[in-house]
């Protein structure tokens, strides 16, 4: 098995190195790394320059949706991720995934779990997941971290690739839109990744651009199962905290499997 890793890179340079290096780490699997810089302007076209195991390319693109993207189109693993330049993967994570998949044939999507670090790497807490539910993932949100998520090479060759029009919440459509297709995800209960939170997290500093992108996904999915009356701001909200109390019993739930 070969694990494809992608990480779409613009001005991070502070950060790639550690992004490599965990990837650079990793034992017990066939990996590639591959780097879609967007035309970086710092250091970081310096720091690839020092690893000759890279596959990179500095080129303009269209943002971060399209720059994963090209890394999909290129990557040549059985399975397929994308880490983001300011996070990175934990010690054994690759190993991990790989015993998981080959035990579970059916899974087209496996995701991990996580940990939250600052910028000098200090954890800050762990997120602990649950169970695939659909319902959780459309109302409550996207509580998959993309960061520690992989697809089978076939969703990729299938033409199922990120919307280049959401820049923040392009995980979430893609998910919803992969469940709504029929593929089938599997929850891997073991951190495999660390998602550094900064103050310049795209999620943080885009947070209308989040909502409103959040809100356009649920509408397609409810406009195209037939379910238009729970369209509104009022219902989407009654739905969103049912589903956070609903989050409490599956993750109770994850923990008690995993003992």
């Amino acid at each position: 098995m070969k694990i494809s890793i992608v990480t779409a890179s613009f001005n991070q340079g502070c950060y790639v190195r550690d992004c490599i290096e965990s990837v650079k780490s990793q034992t017990g699997v066939e990996w590639e790394h591959i780097i879609q810089d967007a035309g970086s302007t710092d250091q970081t076209l310096a720091v690839l320059q020092e690893y000759p195991h890279l596959k990179w390319v500095s080129e303009k693109d269209q943002g971060m949706s399209d720059g994963i993207n090209r890394g999909f189109r290129r990557a040549t693993g059985d399975w397929v991720m994308w880490l983001n330049t300011d996070d990175y993967l934990l010690p054994g994570a690759l190993a991990r995934m790989r015993s998981f998949a080959e035990a579970h044939a059916e899974a087209d999507v496996i995701y991990g779990d996580t940990d939250f670090v600052d910028v000098t790497g200090k954890l800050l807490r762990h997120k602990r997941e649950h169970a695939f539910y659909f319902n959780v993932l459309l109302y409550y949100g996207c509580y998959i971290q993309s960061t520690a998520t992989f697809l089978r090479r076939r969703v990729i060759e299938a033409g199922h690739l990120l919307n280049v029009d959401y820049r923040v919440c392009m995980d979430f459509e893609y998910y919803v839109r992969l469940s709504r297709l029929g593929y089938r995800f599997a929850h891997l209960p073991v951190p495999l990744a660390a998602f550094r939170w900064h103050a310049t997290n795209t999620s943080a500093v885009q947070s209308q651009r989040r909502r409103e992108e959040r809100l356009r996904v649920q509408r397609e999915h409810l406009s195209l199962t037939g379910k238009t009356h729970l369209q509104s701001e009022q219902w989407l909200a009654l739905l969103f905290y049912a589903h956070r109390l609903l989050r409490i019993p599956l993750k109770l739930a994850a923990r008690w499997q995993t003992r």
